[in-house]
């Protein structure tokens, strides 16, 4: 275990939740719009957040009335992307009869609902169950969601992926009936549907405390790490030779989130810890779990993810004690490494005589408005030709199985609803994405998906004044520090610091392998962009031959940025009278 202390509160309601019931089902019929404070914490593990509208909390104090309406974020954990057309009109249905009407990809391949409230947790819970998706452990301490490449091309190492990310997924699952007590009793007939067989109690993997905190688990490829891999717990590189995944570089420890005002916490990229085989990968994922679970700090939830423990014990150390528990010694990781990134956007062909569309959806939001209609445009589509879905960890799908006869027709119903078509996103919009953030995350410092829009829009024009429009580099967007939509990784990061203010980083990159560097702070969100036109300049002056906007600045140094930023500023600044 940790160093000996006292438990965090959290671990206290975890223990005493009798396997993660708590009093939730009591105050699941109670007449409150919300749950307590211990239910608050058991809740995540179920798949849901207790939110409120932040909006209407500030109307509610101008005419007088106080106090919270409670709402719930519900997160539908789906390993890989992978779903069907079935799967997702339903989750659409439940959107639009139950929640707020749109539906959300997450930068983690899953889908979540908003607005829903207290009375229609059950509803929604239990419908997601009977399309074969499950919300348990979408959230909490445990493993969350395990992201894989969603491209559908008719390769063996792509099936060999998606196939260990549907074993790890199932393997680690929590094994608590409480879950199935809860949402999965028939409506109809009051009788309970069990997963697991037995009602037992029995956590083989998590025990009574489950994690210290929550771990994520991603698989890549060393050509296109699209899932980011460095930045989870713990992230599978998979080495494929002729045509076969031959074995694995297991990297560990990453992590994003951060507390600023605990200088102790940082983000972190994984380590490259081992090379194991296929038949071992399993296990190995089994054992690092182990080590975290029995090891990862209990007292303090701020320094109690993976990346802290190797942090303080060092990469050999931990290396040995995985070592331990999975009872062999382990391989070191080959030279493979990532060198690649494709967001799968537009059209591609499968290898099977179909295609697949990628399409772009800005900050994963799925709904319909005045501008586009996208959410009806995907009900016509899924209807008609019920294709494959995938989910991408950039917030946007695929559309797989495609008939090449079937390729116009497609176009036509994003265009006729208005919906722009990948091939027409701006680089600067592809590359982008946001979290959630303010108004439902109680979280959020400040504004991150409904104010990125605007400042990729400004962005376009001045990227096309200085004829960079062609460049590609991410800009990510959080409302709190976090690392929600990863930030820290990035080209160009911008962190809610304090209402409508961010901290700017730069020096990131595309391919995920490499942490950024503060360049400002406290920047108004009406100044970001000309905030970075100094930048861009420099960049398009003084790079290299084929470099890119975060290896540019990662070479010049924050301190040599910032230097020709206000020689820039100080020249293109009107002297008096002029």
């Amino acid at each position: 275990m940790s160093e000996p202390g006292k438990p965090s509160p959290v671990e206290t309601i975890k223990e005493q939740s009798r396997f993660l019931r708590g009093t939730m089902p009591e105050e699941l019929v109670d007449d409150h719009s919300g749950f307590g404070k211990e239910s608050e914490v058991l809740m995540k593990f179920h798949g849901f957040y207790q939110q409120d509208d932040r909006d209407a909390r500030s109307l509610s104090r101008k005419d007088g009335t106080e106090g919270k309406s409670y709402i719930f974020m519900v997160r539908t954990k789906i390993p890989g992307g992978k779903m069907t057309s079935r799967q997702l009109l339903a989750e659409l249905d439940l959107a639009d009869q139950i929640g707020n009407t749109t539906l959300r990809c997450t930068t983690r391949q899953g889908l979540q609902l908003h607005g829903v409230i207290k009375r229609n947790l059950k509803e929604t819970i239990h419908t997601i169950n009977n399309i074969q998706l499950s919300t348990l452990g979408a959230c909490g301490d445990v493993n969350r969601n395990v992201m894989c490449c969603p491209a559908p091309y008719h390769r063996p190492a792509y099936r060999e992926t998606q196939a260990l990310a549907d074993q790890i997924a199932a393997h680690l699952a929590p094994r608590t009936p409480a879950y199935h007590n809860l949402w999965l009793t028939d409506v109809a007939t009051g009788e309970r549907e069990l997963a697991y067989g037995p009602d037992t109690e029995v956590e083989p993997i998590y025990g009574t405390h489950y994690m210290p905190r929550k771990f994520k688990i991603a698989i890549g490829f060393p050509e296109d790490n699209c899932t980011d891999v460095y930045t989870n717990d713990l992230g599978l590189l998979a080495i494929v030779r002729d045509g076969h995944v031959t074995g694995y570089n297991v990297l560990a420890g990453g992590g994003l989130g951060v507390t600023p005002s605990a200088k102790k916490t940082f983000p972190a990229l994984a380590k490259r810890i081992a090379y194991v085989t296929p038949d071992q990968a399993l296990d190995v994922v089994t054992a690092i779990v182990k080590v975290q679970r029995d090891h990862g700090n209990r007292e303090d939830r701020k320094v109690a993810r993976l990346k802290y423990l190797i942090a303080n014990w060092g990469v050999e150390k931990f290396k040995e004690q995985v070592e331990s528990y999975y009872g062999r010694a382990l391989l070191p990781p080959t030279d493979d490494d990532v060198h690649g990134f494709n967001d799968h956007m537009g059209w591609d062909q499968q290898g099977d005589g179909r295609w697949f569309y990628g399409l772009n959806i800005e900050n994963g939001r799925i709904k319909d408005d005045d501008r586009s209609q996208l959410k009806t445009a995907l009900r016509e589509i899924c209807h008609r030709f019920a294709p494959g879905i995938r989910l991408t960890s950039h917030q946007s799908l695929l559309f797989t199985d495609i008939a090449d006869q079937d390729r116009t027709a497609i176009e036509s119903i994003l265009k006729s609803h208005h919906v722009t078509l990948s091939e027409e996103v701006s680089e600067a919009r592809r590359w982008s994405m946001a979290c959630v953030a303010w108004p439902t995350c109680g979280l959020s410092i400040t504004e991150a998906e409904r104010a990125l829009p605007g400042i990729i829009d400004q962005l376009e024009l001045e990227l096309a004044r200085m004829g960079l429009a062609g460049e590609r580099f991410t800009v990510r967007m959080t409302g709190c520090p976090n690392g929600c939509a990863r930030p820290y990784n990035s080209d160009i990061g911008l962190v809610g610091k304090t209402k409508g203010k961010y901290t700017i980083l730069v020096g990131g990159r595309l391919l995920g392998n490499r942490l950024n560097f503060v360049y400002k702070d406290l920047v108004p969100e009406e100044t970001v962009v000309s905030t970075l036109i100094p930048l861009l300049a420099n960049f398009k002056q003084n790079r290299i031959e084929g470099e890119t906007l975060g290896d540019f600045c990662h070479r010049q140094g924050n301190s040599s940025l910032l230097a020709w930023s206000e020689s820039f500023e100080r020249q293109s600044t009107p002297s008096p009278g002029s």
